[in-house]
């Protein structure tokens, strides 16, 4: 792909209490899940996390943030300083479900545009969406100006917002699965769940 991918770890995990990117799912971690699912399609792989020694296992470029306790924004900001590429794709670790076929259609349709961020039942989700570099010195100016939320950024860029009518793709049995993150235990026992039913159902399908 013409893109990079910067995974964001950089979380503090509180509200589920553990690290949720280590956090088992279909015998691997969450993170390396994520990675393993998009790896066939990017060459070009980091991960944002302040725990370096954490994620060493990845064999992946590690960068930490620059700027200490500013949340997603921080993080998106350290990896695009660090990525190779102009176009990155941006997925936060705790959405073991993403799909590579949206990720593809994401950065096919960024040329022009600050970033790609899809709109699922109404919802923007700036963490499974695409980056350019470009974005750069309005970011740096969020975080200077402690304007930290994701929608001080994306309502100050280009955005294309790719809506689930866009996203229709014949490959995608459950759009809304894949846009799916774990915040609390809750979501990682219904994540688990949502593993094993697709599980077996690939095994009925034989």
């Amino acid at each position: 792909m013409k893109a990079g991918v910067i995974i964001l770890a950089g979380g503090k995990s509180s509200r589920m209490g553990q690290n949720k990117a280590l956090l088992p799912l279909d015998g691997v971690s969450t993170i390396e899940k994520i990675k393993n699912s998009i790896a066939d399609l990017f060459e070009d792989i980091l991960i944002v996390a302040n725990d370096e020694a954490a994620y060493q296992f990845l064999n992946l470029p590690i960068v930490k943030d620059k700027v200490r306790d500013k949340g997603p924004l921080a993080g998106i900001h350290a990896g695009l300083l660090a990525a190779k590429r102009e176009t990155n794709l941006i997925i936060a670790c705790d959405m073991p479900f993403i799909s590579p076929y949206i990720a593809k259609h994401l950065v096919d349709h960024s040329e022009g545009f600050d970033a790609v961020v899809p709109v699922i039942a109404g919802k923007q989700h700036p963490l499974f969406a695409v980056y350019n570099k470009s974005v750069l010195p309005t970011l740096e100016n969020c975080l200077e100006t402690e304007q930290l939320r994701m929608k001080h950024l994306l309502d100050r860029i280009h955005v294309n917002y790719s809506s689930e009518e866009d996203l229709q793709i014949k490959e995608i049995a459950n759009l809304e699965q894949v846009f799916y993150n774990m915040n609390h235990p809750s979501e990682y026992e219904e994540a688990k769940n949502m593993t094993e039913n697709s599980n077996s159902r690939k095994k009925e399908w034989g």
